[in-house]
């Protein structure tokens, strides 16, 4: 197997598991925030499902500015509701897992810089990207809105075992 093979199916199943979670964030609660320095429900959720389009420009391109010169800088689409929500992550998962499927080991050793305004913030292996600042960052993001979930009495899904609502995987 190649590691694009082997990230290919790692990928498919953290998507499966931030969908279930996904499903589960409450439009009640879609400004909920339990600090005045954290995000909204909404907002935290809407990252989580926008998080796997960094794949595409990762293993396309050479490089991303978040903020080219004389452009407006990128923005994070914004989700007024779970259906555009769940939409937003069928659209981003779909995208990112095609990517992964057309990359080659060849393709994920090569380097990738990050920008902003023009300037370098960093460069690293593709392969490094897409787990540090993709699937990790997906994976860390997840955990937090589990933890507003749970802060508001929603259910959680089994994700690597069992939660105390779902016993069964």
């Amino acid at each position: 197997m190649t590691h694009c093979e082997i990230m290919a199916q790692e990928f498919e199943l953290d998507i499966a598991k931030t969908r279930a979670t996904l499903e589960r964030v409450p439009e009640s609660a879609w400004n909920w925030r339990p600090h005045d320095k954290s995000f909204a429900m909404g907002e935290l959720a809407t990252h989580v499902a926008n998080l796997v389009s960094w794949t595409g420009p990762t293993l396309q391109q050479e490089s991303f500015d978040v903020a080219p010169p004389g452009e407006e800088p990128v923005r994070t689409p914004v989700c007024s509701n779970r259906e555009e929500l769940l939409a937003l992550f069928e659209r981003t998962s779909s995208e990112a897992l095609a990517a992964l499927r057309a990359a080659t080991d060849d393709e994920l050793s090569k380097p990738w810089s990050l920008l902003m305004g023009g300037h370098v913030l960093f460069t690293m292996p593709k392969m490094t990207v897409m787990r540090h600042f993709v699937l990790n960052h997906l994976v860390h993001h997840r955990g937090q809105l589990t933890v507003y979930l749970r802060l508001n009495d929603v259910p959680l899904p089994a994700l690597y075992g069992p939660s105390a609502d779902e016993q069964g995987m």
